[in-house]
């Protein structure tokens, strides 16, 4: 059996598959309501490393009782993680300050800096992405703004990088993963010496790399204990979370697209040579089967306000005791028909927006009127912007050279919702694949292929179970898609875009 661990910024998700019998035999969630993210100003996000860890030894200790569990035959672990954080650790690898993780907007005039003296062309061409508010720009705004802390750095991290080194008790990362946080030169096929020369941060703090997939660490005896595993365990799958949610569902080569509305919404294309736009409002990174002779890249589009959004909802709807649930909302999301009856709701609350040019939006909802509209219209409005939005950068996608066929997705998160999924298809004109996987699996089945288990990614998702397919209805599509561009029209006129 497999363990795979998906660290998210709302709660940690184990899963245990068993290939013998192609099937998830195990999983659990922890903490029940979404972890917290720490806001010491606007603008930024916050997570501490030893609360991850922490939810991981209680969603373990939860899977192993409630489903009876046998860990011995746990072989090997898959680790996802979010994307695009910054862990700091001194030589003791004793964490140095509070993760600064995805959503975090506090490096954007960083990035911009970096962006400027490396060279439009450098960052375009080399990069292939500008610095933008990634892990190298965090780093870079620690330097600038804690030098106390900065002086202490013995190496950085990913998320899922802490959760290899509290398994194995080795610091290593990935090409994957340096991808992500904008230090992969894509000429060279390894760390970018301009970058960290134009930073002015020595190549001894990033860490020694292994594969994403394959690695050969082993656990650490003193984990293996806690967690009464084989001390021959190891760790041989490490993706972040849409690469991984991308694997998950089997896209692996170019022409496959995945989509995923977690906290954050993102679609990922997969192509074999490199997308590079010039206002890096589409993202490209190595993707996990990345060779270089076979190169697979992601080209990333992504949303910051989606479950976040849904989850804020579910808050305000829930003042005075009473707790509406997921399943409550999207039947809610149901009784109102397309358009919310006028309102429109702009989904930009959670840190600046990529695929507009890093700006601090912020969230909106206009046209709201007292007398006509529900919940139900809040909650439909809300599907509706986050659906808009991230056609807005497929669009992109596509102007670049991207020609979708289909979009592949996990039956979870807000794929839950069939409003969600009807708006999703008709307003970006694509047939959509739903599929019965998660993250936690993606990685459970990744640490099967990387022990050696499948010899191939043939045989690792030869069982990969469709569970619907949805084709736009023309009509429908003619009405989302008026819709979509009234959106598009109002968002201008806001000057929000």
């Amino acid at each position: 059996m497999f363990l795979g661990i998906d660290l998210g910024s709302s709660s940690i998700k184990l899963s245990i598959y068993n290939p013998e019998i192609e099937e998830t035999v195990a999983f659990a969630s922890y903490p029940d309501q979404e972890m917290d993210i720490s806001n010491p100003q606007q603008s930024w996000a916050e997570q501490s490393p030893e609360t991850w860890w922490d939810n991981f030894v209680q969603a373990y200790k939860e899977l192993v009782t409630n489903f009876s569990i046998n860990t011995r035959e746990i072989s090997s672990i898959g680790v996802s993680y979010q994307m695009h954080g910054l862990v700091l650790v001194d030589k003791n690898h004793e964490i140095l300050r509070p993760a600064i993780i995805w959503c975090d907007s506090r490096a954007v005039s960083v990035g911009e800096e970096l962006y400027e003296s490396l060279g439009h062309d450098y960052c375009k061409n080399v990069l292939l992405n500008s610095p933008a508010n990634f892990t190298a720009s965090k780093l870079l705004w620690v330097k600038q703004n804690e030098p106390e802390i900065f002086d202490q750095i013995y190496q950085i991290m990913l998320p899922g990088d802490y959760l290899v080194m509290k398994l194995t008790g080795k610091i290593t990362t990935t090409p994957t993963g340096l991808s992500e946080g904008i230090f992969w030169n894509y000429e060279d096929n390894s760390i970018s010496r301009e970058l960290l020369e134009s930073m002015d941060i020595p190549s001894s703090m990033i860490p020694n790399q292994e594969p994403t997939i394959g690695s050969k660490l082993t656990i650490e005896n003193e984990i293996a204990d806690l967690l009464n595993l084989n001390p021959l365990v190891k760790v041989s799958y490490r993706a972040g979370d849409q690469p991984n949610n991308a694997f998950s569902l089997n896209v692996l080569e170019p022409g496959e697209i995945a989509a995923t509305a977690g906290t954050s919404g993102v679609i990922f294309a997969v192509t074999d040579h490199k997308i590079s736009d010039h206002k890096s409002r589409i993202n490209t990174f190595l993707h996990v089967n990345h060779t270089n002779k076979s190169p697979r890249y992601g080209a990333l589009i992504c949303v910051n306000g989606t479950g976040i959004l849904y989850r804020w909802l579910r808050q305000l709807l829930s003042i005075g005791g009473h707790k509406i649930t997921y399943e409550h909302m999207n039947t809610l999301s149901g009784e109102v028909a397309p358009g919310s009856n006028g309102l429109i709701c702009v989904p930009f609350g959670n840190g600046a927006e990529r695929i507009f040019e890093n700006q601090m939006i912020e969230s909106h909802f206009l046209n709201l009127n007292f007398n006509t509209h529900t919940p139900s219209h809040l909650i439909r409005a809300s599907l509706e912007g986050i659906v808009y939005a991230l056609n807005a950068g497929f669009e992109i996608f596509k102007e670049l050279g991207g020609t979708p066929k289909t979009i592949r997705a996990g039956h979870s998160n807000l794929f839950l919702s069939p409003v969600f999924r009807e708006i999703f298809v008709h307003v970006t004109g694509t047939p959509l694949a739903l599929y019965h996987t998660d993250g936690a699996t993606g990685a459970a089945r990744g640490a099967a292929l990387g022990y050696g288990f499948y010899s191939t990614k043939e045989e690792a998702f030869a069982h990969l179970e469709q569970i619907e397919f949805i084709e736009p209805d023309p009509s429908l599509q003619m009405n989302y898609q008026r819709l979509y561009k009234n959106w598009l029209e109002l968002m201008s006129a806001k000057n929000f875009i």
